[in-house]
């Protein structure tokens, strides 16, 4: 049931330390329409077929990110523009020491990105470049400002998801004040970057952000249509993997991405009606639990949302009813005594085979610090 590379077989880490350097994922492809009745039942019975494809990053890899300086990674949530893909990845070392166990080594960026326009998923994916820096090597879309942990400052910039608005590319990212306990950190803020050049450069989008202890810190987008206009929604949890999940939305138009009055909260029900409120404080939660580096999109299998996360153990998957719920049951989508120190399971509804029965996802092991490709089927109740 399950094929594993001889790095992902070694010494076992013990759960205490499964990350420090996780995030949420994202996903991009067509809107679907939001159906607002939560009466449906749910349909996911379970998974099956659990199969690790491929390392992506590191030595080992199918991929050769030696030659972009990129030893050891993680996360890996995607953003599609046009036919291209991108992959976010976190906290990137192009030097480390082969027994090195998590996020440490030498020439640290805070984020990097690799793309691709390989749409066949079953094989692993083939990355066709880099954002590179001025010498052709892995360059920082926005680099931390790397002061001390526990300094105060600024320790990194994690990204933690994006979305496209045409050819426009934006993606959200964490600043870290302070990593903790593991699966625990403190956030200064979380905010935007934009690049208008199909990735090679990127700039702040000035004045919107979110305050560092919100439940707006970490995200996964989707692009919907409701009501005959499309939005970008965001499931939103806080730092660390101890949140429950939140959701807000925009227009999906660059200029009310890029203004922060623009953003609403969902407040709750009055009767099947969400409710939308200008002030995040009135925002409810919709998933209670231990969530963290949460990944949504629109299953076209299932016809059902679908999230998938990880807890500081294993890697689950849940179906909604509704962006907003009813979320059903956590179903175990890898368990964390296969794979420990797992994290970060990010779906693509590019990455979908078998009618949309086999999902395609990244998934990040801290040890050895770098990026996988694994498939699942969903099994859907008749």
């Amino acid at each position: 049931m399950h094929r594993r590379t001889a790095s992902s077989r070694r010494a076992l880490v013990a759960a205490s330390v499964v990350v420090v350097l996780g995030l949420p994922g994202c996903a991009g492809g067509g809107p679907p329409s939001v159906d607002p009745d939560p009466d449906k039942p749910f349909v996911l019975e379970g998974v099956s077929k659990l199969t690790e494809i491929a390392q992506l990053t590191g030595p080992d890899a199918m991929n050769d990110t030696a030659s972009f300086s990129v030893a050891g990674t993680d996360l890996g949530s995607m953003v599609n523009v046009g036919d291209k893909t991108f992959f976010f990845f976190g906290d990137t070392f192009g030097e480390r020491d082969p027994e090195s166990i998590g996020g440490q080594g030498g020439f640290w960026r805070s984020n990097v990105a690799a793309w691709t326009t390989d749409d066949d998923p079953t094989d692993g994916i083939d990355f066709e470049g880099w954002v590179e820096d001025d010498i052709g090597l892995a360059g920082a879309l926005i680099e931390g400002d790397h002061d001390a942990n526990g300094a105060g400052g600024e320790v990194t910039k994690i990204p933690t998801c994006g979305f496209a608005i045409g050819e426009t590319i934006y993606v959200s990212y964490m600043s870290v004040k302070f990593w903790g306990e593991p699966g625990a950190w403190d956030a200064n803020r979380s905010a935007l970057i934009v690049s208008r050049d199909d990735g090679r450069t990127w700039s702040p989008v000035d004045g919107v952000e979110w305050p560092g202890d919100s439940n707006f810190i970490q995200f996964a987008t989707a692009q919907v249509t409701e009501g005959g206009e499309d939005w970008i929604y965001f499931w939103s949890i806080p730092s660390g993997r101890f949140g429950g999940v939140q959701l807000m939305r925009v227009r999906a138009t660059e200029a009310a991405v890029e203004d922060p009055s623009a953003y609403s909260y969902f407040a709750g029900l009055d009767g099947d009606a969400p409710q939308w409120s200008d002030e995040m404080r009135d925002a409810e939660t919709i998933v209670d639990g231990t969530i963290g580096e949460l990944s949504v999109m629109w299953s076209t299998y299932l016809e059902r949302w679908i999230m998938t996360y990880s807890d500081a153990g294993s890697a689950y998957i849940r179906e909604g009813i509704t962006p907003w719920g009813p979320w059903g049951e956590a179903i175990e989508l890898v368990p964390g005594s296969e794979y420990p120190g797992l994290y970060s399971p990010y779906l693509n509804p590019r990455y979908v085979t078998e009618d949309g029965r086999r999902i395609h996802f990244t998934l990040s092991l801290w040890d050895p610090y770098n990026v996988f490709w694994f498939s699942a089927d969903l099994e859907r109740a008749d």
